[in-house]
């Protein structure tokens, strides 16, 4: 790290609620996959989130206005990527998220291409030198994020696909998108929504009846969210204990360690573990948001801003998931899910915020 950045410039509360939210991570994944066929996992994540930090720390080396150069170079690769993930990698749970590595290690893609996006988003905005965002600007990096969120679509993974659209979104607003044009938005999506349905993959449409009516087919469509809800209503007030949730230790509950680990953390530490644990993720981002304000420059500001939306996003749509106020869609709990590519992305993410943050304090 250069001479004039200091450690001690490090956003330290953050830092230490992403790391308490980790810990609990660990040890959810621990009791959930307890006698299971995943029972390493815990100490996978262990070594995960131990590689994020060392990632994060040597993001901070470079100076992110030297990154926003190769954001070109970035966004042909990140899409060359996702067309050889899809060419190349095997169908998981009938999808092609993840490029095999050798040893059992896989890279999804996909997670990293947030990050291009972030800067993507943050340099386009920042070069139009404008306080307002003209529609023909806001179509023209809207459709640089579609090609991505396209290839991501095709996998088919919805929910990193409409996390892509989710930093645009974010950055559209904070640019000075006019409401008029938002007004207009808002109109055409609620005529091309019901029209799209007819288009939507056969899984997706099954999510869909599941989380309208789950049970319609209890035994299929809507398994996973009549589980998830019996977990999360079976925690009560605090919990049933580590190791002791009846729903995730009876294997009802669908990859506990993955995308309903939150329905395991809510029947094993209840209404109160809940309720802390939302609390920890909403005053993480406050504080992206908060270093967003105290940023040196502009495209710094953006890329606080579009950390703190994928952020929002992603705890949004997977808590509304397992409550069943949201489809069920596979999307990991930020720095909890188990899962090498998601967390060390998120690690990264954070790497950006602070790497704006310590550029305040050079002369």
């Amino acid at each position: 790290m250069p001479r004039y950045l200091s450690p001690r410039d490090i956003d330290w509360t953050a830092l230490v609620i992403v790391l308490l939210i980790s810990a609990v991570g660990v040890l959810q994944i621990f009791s959930a996959t307890r006698e299971t066929d995943y029972q390493s996992a815990w100490w996978k994540q262990m070594i995960y989130v131990i590689g994020g930090l060392l990632f994060m720390w040597i993001l901070l080396a470079f100076d992110y206005h030297s990154l926003l150069r190769y954001v070109p170079v970035l966004y042909i690769a990140s899409v060359v990527a996702l067309l050889i993930t899809y060419l190349v990698s095997d169908k998981v749970y009938g999808s092609r998220r993840w490029i095999p590595l050798g040893g059992g290690i896989h890279l999804q893609v996909s997670e990293y291409v947030k990050l291009v996006i972030i800067l993507l988003v943050a340099r386009y905005l920042t070069d139009l030198k404008s306080d307002e965002l003209e529609i023909r600007e806001c179509l023209k990096l809207g459709g640089l994020v579609l090609i991505p969120t396209a290839l991501v679509l095709k996998q088919p993974d919805l929910g990193t696909a409409l996390a892509y659209v989710a930093v645009l979104i974010a950055g559209a607003f904070l640019a000075g998108l006019n409401w008029k044009y938002v007004a207009a938005l808002a109109v055409v999506t609620a005529v091309v929504l019901p029209l799209s349905y007819v288009y939507l993959p056969d899984y997706q449409k099954a999510r869909l009846v599941g989380f309208l009516d789950p049970e319609r087919d209890p035994q299929g469509k809507g398994y996973q969210l009549i589980q998830s809800q019996i977990a999360v209503g079976a925690g009560g007030m605090f919990g049933k204990g580590v190791t002791k949730g009846t729903q995730t230790q009876l294997r009802f509950l669908p990859v506990p360690h993955k995308d309903f680990i939150f329905s395991a953390f809510a029947e094993e530490h209840g209404f109160v573990g809940v309720v802390v644990m939302l609390a920890m993720f909403f005053v993480l981002i406050m504080r992206i948001v908060q270093n967003a304000q105290t940023a040196p420059d502009r495209v710094g500001m953006y890329i606080c801003m579009g950390v703190a939306a994928l952020f929002l996003y992603h705890m949004l749509i997977n808590v509304g998931m397992v409550v069943g106020l949201m489809p069920v869609t596979g999307i990991p709990l930020p720095f909890m899910s188990f899962g090498g590519s998601s967390v060390w992305t998120d690690f990264l993410a954070l790497g950006l915020v602070n790497n704006v943050r310590l550029r305040r304090f050079v002369n």
